[in-house]
Order: structure tokens, then sequence, then C-alpha cells
């Protein structure tokens, strides 16, 4: 288990979610269409992604998930 904060912000006028984990390192997903991707320069493995934006789907729908 990890500890990571999101936080929702935009960029360029996309709604995007910074991901923070705490080492430090941050990536940047947003969603395109129903799939959750990630800025080419960032380092998560696809699953991660996966695992990541359905907890920030899940938050969206008023419910509390873990990663």
């Amino acid at each position: 288990m990890h500890v990571i904060q999101i936080i929702a912000t935009t960029f360029k006028k996309y709604k995007v979610w910074l991901v923070q984990f705490k080492d430090g390192k941050q990536a940047m997903l947003y969603k395109y269409g129903n799939e959750w991707m990630q800025r080419t320069e960032d380092f998560l493995d696809a699953s991660l992604v996966m695992i990541i934006g359905k907890c920030i789907d899940g938050i969206g729908e008023g419910q509390t998930s873990g990663v």
C-alpha cells in the first residue's frame, strides 16, 4: 500500500489530476473518454494508472477507496 495525494486541477483548459507520491515523485493523469492516461514523460505502468483512475472515479461518485 502506498500513500498518495491526488489533486484535481486544470492544465491548458483540460481537467487533470496530479498524483503525488510520498517520495516526492508525481504524475499527471487525465481521462480520455473512458480511459485513464498519463503524460508521456510520466513513469507509472498501465495497471497502476488504471487503479488510480478507478480510485478517482470512486471519489467522484462519493465513494472512498484506498490505493
